[in-house]
């Protein structure tokens, strides 16, 4: 079977190699090879297959942890500094 590299999280299709979708892909687009073959040499069903066929390209979706930004900590004495260089005069 195949490695497991990046995955690709696909809402209400659950979880597939992006490696293993293109393997997929390549052998049916380019080797022109029956979707029956192809579930024969990957172990999965024709029906998911073919499903993982109409997906077309995916893009792999990746999960941003939510973190504070690196300025919070000086937002006060930035906003100071800003405050203070808008009231002075331009040269």
């Amino acid at each position: 079977m195949f490695e497991p590299a990046l995955r690709v999280f696909s809402e209400g299709y659950g979880v597939i190699d992006m490696a293993l979708l293109s393997v997929i892909r390549r052998w049916h687009f380019r080797e022109h090879l029956s979707i029956r073959e192809i579930g024969r040499r990957t172990g999965l069903s024709r029906n998911t297959v073919r499903k993982y066929l109409r997906l077309g390209s995916v893009e792999p979706k990746f999960r941003v942890p939510e973190r504070p930004s690196k300025l919070d900590p000086f937002a006060d004495r930035l906003t100071a500094w800003l405050r203070t260089e808008a009231k002075k005069n331009r040269k």
